[in-house]
């Protein structure tokens, strides 16, 4: 308490002399009463923050806040969180204050929650008292009406929709059309040194494209492609609104990118007889429900835009861990190899092409990308929001308070994954614990489409694995974020045929 009283700015009637004291000359030789009306509104516009921050922290005298630290005010241990390794920031604070602690990050009061059982209350038994909450920016870009910010009749709707087009029974069929991407993509890797990241986001984004609109290949597409690039680049930046900058740039691309898929679903529309044309836009456009209105295309286009979104960025990380894994542990890149070599000659022996079957039948294979999904934990965390009081676990949380379950410090908790710094996927040959293991999240918002993820990564790792090798350029070990956790640099690769 006494570090935040201390803290606080001085009353405005003590300003003038302290400044005099401080600096040993007078404030109005200095700078003129304009200036010295800023800096007032500036002191004032801290003190109500700080005010509000008081406030937020109130709570009963007969129910404790969690333990922890709510660092500085308003700016809280934002800054501790982007300088350290996640692992060591939220491992520290486990350690010291146990597995449920308060924080202050990004602007926000916050509660941490890093066990199984805390989580599975957030996310599955008790998740109507915490709802689902991103930045104001993210839901600008995306766009309001997209799945992942609503909760209700309105959420379950869109839930069942959307994981309609991501069940086995429908992606099934896309297992051809992934191919045709990773043959097209793989050529131009040969003898190449290129950066893994950039390029498993090409991979990931082609294959969302699918996803989202199905292999009818309409003109608006390749428009659609571009803006949603220029719209991605605004994703992590500061959200000011000013001429110039990735926001405002992100802006506009998102203004003309809902124009232009207004259009396509206006011609999808009005060709209906035809069917949707496929993908996500398909089945959102086929819903006919007479109990409740049809989806507006604002409605239509923000839950496209938000599954592009979902689909891109995380993947991509994903498969750049996994090269790395690979090529880091040798032997488990033979093994792997030998497994899809005897996939490749039942291929061959029958004159077909891979099947959905085919990926059914590589557990090593499935068994590392669980293992690098557990390692690299690409989703650290993520965000919902107490809806009214809560008691949990014995503590209390406000009101509009953040609620956030630590899947990284889950996953590489010594309790449920022995040894977690290694990678060893012999780990998932024994079913984890119940909720120990979340890539996807859990309950009504985990990810709908994680079996399309799983899918797009064997087909690739299927032709990577036979085909070719990768060398690791330079010797820079190390992650970086943004946001995501990824090897530095995006992982810098020299691609050769392999020798067979």
């Amino acid at each position: 308490m006494q570090l935040l009283f201390s803290s606080l700015p001085l009353p405005p009637h003590t300003f003038l002399p302290t400044f005099t004291a401080f600096y040993g000359c007078h404030l109005p030789f200095l700078i003129t009463p304009i200036v010295l009306f800023y800096l007032m509104v500036v002191l004032v516009v801290v003190m109500l923050l700080l005010l509000l921050s008081v406030h937020q922290w109130r709570h009963p005298k007969d129910k404790p806040l969690p333990p922890g630290s709510m660092g500085w005010p308003y700016i809280g241990e934002t800054l501790k969180l982007y300088k350290e390794n996640p692992n060591s920031f939220f491992a520290n604070r486990r350690k010291r204050y146990g597995d449920i602690f308060k924080s202050h990050i990004l602007g926000c009061p916050c509660v941490m929650i890093s066990s199984p059982d805390a989580a599975k209350i957030v996310l599955v038994t008790k998740a109507h008292l915490f709802k689902p909450t991103y930045p104001p920016s993210k839901e600008k870009m995306i766009g309001p009406e997209a799945i992942f910010f609503h909760q209700g009749p309105y959420h379950s709707r869109l839930k069942k929709l959307v994981q309609a087009s991501f069940l086995p029974s429908a992606i099934r069929g896309s297992v051809s059309e992934i191919e045709q991407i990773v043959l097209k993509f793989l050529p131009a890797w040969d003898n190449t040194t290129l950066n893994t990241l950039q390029e498993m986001k090409r991979y990931a984004f082609d294959v969302a494209m699918i996803s989202a609109f199905g292999h009818k290949q309409d003109k608006e597409i390749n428009g659609i492609k571009q803006l949603y690039q220029c719209l991605e680049k605004g994703y992590n930046s500061m959200p000011l609104d000013l001429p110039g900058t990735p926001f405002n740039k992100a802006m506009k691309a998102r203004k003309l990118l809902n124009e232009t898929l207004r259009r396509l679903i206006k011609e999808r529309r009005e060709n209906e007889k035809q069917g949707g044309g496929g993908g996500l836009l398909g089945v959102l456009l086929g819903d006919k429900n007479q109990k409740v209105d049809q989806l507006s295309d604002s409605q239509i286009a923000d839950n496209v835009i938000g599954v592009i979104f979902a689909a891109h960025d995380t993947t991509a990380s994903v498969l750049t861990w996994l090269l790395k894994y690979l090529h880091d542990n040798g032997n488990l890149l033979e093994a792997v190899t030998r497994e899809q070599e005897g996939v490749r000659r039942e291929i061959i022996e029958a004159n077909r092409r891979l099947m959905w079957d085919d990926t059914r039948h590589m557990p090593l294979t499935t068994r590392v990308i669980q293992e690098t999904l557990r390692t690299a934990s690409i989703l650290s965390f993520t965000f919902r929001e107490a809806v009214e009081d809560v008691e949990f676990e014995g503590y209390y949380i406000p009101k509009g308070w953040k609620v956030l379950p630590l899947f990284r410090t889950i996953h590489h908790c010594a309790d449920f994954f022995p040894k977690p710094e290694k990678f060893d996927p012999s780990r998932f040959e024994v079913p984890p614990k119940p909720n120990t293991f979340m890539p996807f999240g859990n309950g009504v918002h985990s990810c709908p489409g994680s079996e399309l993820a799983k899918l797009e990564i064997l087909v690739l790792l299927h032709h990577l694995t036979t085909k070719y090798r990768w060398q690791v350029v330079g010797d820079e070990d190390g992650i970086q974020y943004g946001p995501f956790p990824v090897p530095k640099k995006g992982l810098p690769v020299k691609v050769t045929p392999r020798n067979i």
